[in-house]
């Protein structure tokens, strides 16, 4: 385990609306803002033909294969995730949505493209006095959280 300390900055209510695409909203967002690390909570509804990472197509394979899927029709969503400065200063989002439509439920990350269906909302509380970033991680081409 790696960790970290961090203080609690600005909190900020946000609205994202119908058709926008959230991790490029979010992204935008803590770039106009200033914020280079944040965590937030979501909750709303994501809109037919989203696109989630939902796994590797296998467990312990190099390179990475992600598996996607992507929603049938509306679904109600919750999601939670965090933002870091990647090498290069870039705000990155690793979110993760559950949605669900009726009996069913799928999670995943959301970077593949997840629609506003009318209306989401955003808690993103800035965290503060951390020099946490992703770096890239040569082994799984993932950009890893280094605290």
């Amino acid at each position: 385990m790696k960790y970290s300390e961090a203080r609690q900055g600005r909190v900020f209510v946000i609205r994202l609306e119908d058709g926008e695409i959230v991790h490029n909203q979010l992204e935008k967002f803590v770039k106009d803002h200033a914020i280079e690390r944040a965590s937030l909570l979501v909750i709303g509804s994501a809109d037919k033909g989203s696109r989630l990472v939902v796994g590797p197509a296998e467990s312990r394979v190099n390179p990475v294969v992600p598996m996607t899927h992507e929603l049938y029709d509306a679904h109600e969503i919750t999601g939670t995730g965090t933002i870091f400065p990647d090498d290069e200063g870039n705000p990155i989002l690793h979110l993760h949505m559950a949605c669900g439509r009726e009996e069913s439920t799928v999670t995943g990350c959301i970077r593949t493209g997840v629609n506003v269906w009318h209306v989401m909302e955003v808690i993103l509380t800035e965290l503060l006095d951390n020099k946490a970033t992703r770096q890239l991680d040569q082994k799984t081409g993932f950009k890893l959280l280094i605290p």
